[in-house]
């Protein structure tokens, strides 16, 4: 259903140009510098511009984001009403506008940066402001309660609204005051299962020797220095849960336990975005990816790990795990080439083929040929397949038969494809262009 003020900009000009200019919500700049959608997979429908080249858009079908060109990005409000309501009462040229305010001081700061911007012209301005506010049915609400409602909307962009280029999967910037670190809330159980403990709660001891997810959180919680008068506690979940060292991936591990998927995901993402050539992490995170089911963004960064290969073994291992993340997100044509170059490092490297790698190496070809002849890619399917028949020559008799049933399943699924050149057309990129998640 469309919303009631975005159909009435739509609908009429007059409105349309006031929203425009001066208060920058242009419905006829509807788009984008770049293609961008949302980690979490929801809708995302560009509505309008500014006139730096940022963009708002409706996320789920309610909410408006707003993405500038210099990639940054949050959300304004819970609607295109609420929205249009803090970008005319509280436009962006009001530069002094903050929390500390009361409505006095907020509607002073208003006026002032009118003038500042529009000096001789700031009544006209405001005579606009009231003209758009009264034509889109806006309330009158106090602007304390407006700009709470901003601050609110802003501190709840992620999750949710975690903004993402579409070609390089990195996400835009948010603030660094607007961002709640994971560790606070994956913490947040177990701190106040540690207060119930102060408090004297007989109960709260069976409840989470019961539950090892919030066993685990009042061990981190009671090790990170937030409660430190409880020492039998502190020992008592030590012996329960066990002491592991604490790094970002602690926190990560933690929400996953908690069933705190889109957290522990943006986490990861924005690290995956702050990572260097550390192959270690990269891998650590490629992985934790994948166990998320982001296999696109555990793809990119399994794609700079394998670019730190030295060794042709490394390689072969790392470019097989590649194209199970590529077949996995979609993209056969990319797990195909990940394949070639496994199959290059394996020529370097032949005593390989007699290890574990080689079955590896091989087990991913099959598991592609099946993809893609499901997929309908006949003739991908049957180039796949042969380089399998080769690879299933050479590699250890034990890798032979623990391959047996799949080789076989592939080796019958190809013969009973259609003979000539029916094959439907490979995709250019990957299957999952919108969501992050497949």
């Amino acid at each position: 259903m469309t919303d009631r003020v975005l159909e009435l900009l739509r609908t009429r000009p007059d409105l349309a140009e006031l929203a425009a200019y001066p208060f920058n919500f242009d419905i006829e700049r509807a788009y984008h510098v770049e293609d961008v959608h949302l980690a979490s997979g929801a809708s995302l429908e560009p509505i309008a511009g500014d006139d730096t080249g940022g963009t708002y858009f409706l996320c789920g079908g309610t909410a408006v984001l707003h993405a500038s060109s210099d990639g940054y990005a949050s959300l304004l409000a819970d609607s295109v009403s609420v929205a249009l309501e803090i970008l005319v009462r509280l436009p962006w040229w009001c530069e002094d506008v903050s929390a500390d305010l009361d409505e006095e001081g907020l509607l002073a700061a208003v006026r002032e940066g009118d003038i500042d911007t529009y000096e001789e012209s700031a009544p006209e301005i405001d005579a606009q402001r009231r003209a758009l506010i009264a034509g889109l049915g806006l309330p009158d609400r106090p602007l304390t309660e407006l700009h709470a409602l901003s601050e609110a909307a802003t501190r709840r962009t992620e999750p949710d609204h975690l903004l993402l280029n579409s070609d390089e999967l990195c996400a835009y910037q948010l603030e660094e005051r607007y961002r709640q670190p994971l560790r606070d809330i994956v913490l947040a159980p177990g701190r106040a299962a540690l207060e119930r403990m102060r408090s004297g709660d007989l109960t709260v001891r069976e409840e989470v020797a019961a539950d090892p997810v919030l066993r685990a959180g009042v061990l981190r919680a009671a090790t990170a220095g937030q409660i430190t008068d409880l020492t039998e506690a502190v020992e008592w979940a030590r012996a329960e849960e066990g002491r592991r060292p604490e790094d970002d991936f602690t926190w990560v591990d933690l929400a996953h336990r908690q069933g705190r998927i889109e957290n522990a995901r943006v986490a990861l993402i924005r690290m995956l975005d702050d990572t260097g050539p550390d192959a270690d992490r990269l891998r650590r995170l490629s992985r934790a990816l994948e166990r998320l089911g982001d296999h696109a963004q555990a793809a990119r960064g399994q794609v700079n790990l394998l670019s730190l290969q030295d060794s042709p073994r490394d390689r072969a291992s790392e470019a097989s795990v590649l194209a199970r993340l590529e077949r996995h997100k979609g993209d056969l044509p990319a797990a195909a080439r990940a394949l070639e170059k496994a199959r290059t490092a394996l020529d370097e490297f032949p005593e390989g083929r007699r290890l574990g790698l080689g079955r590896l190496v091989t087990e991913q070809h099959l598991e592609l040929t099946l993809a893609a002849a499901e997929a309908g890619h006949t003739e991908l399917a049957r180039t796949t397949m042969g380089h399998a028949r080769r690879l299933l020559a050479t590699i250890a008799e034990r890798s032979v038969k623990a391959l047996s049933a799949l080789s076989t399943q592939a080796k019958w699924t190809v013969a009973r494809l259609p003979s000539g050149n029916a094959s439907r057309a490979l995709p250019d990129g990957p299957g999952a262009s919108g969501a992050g998640v497949s």
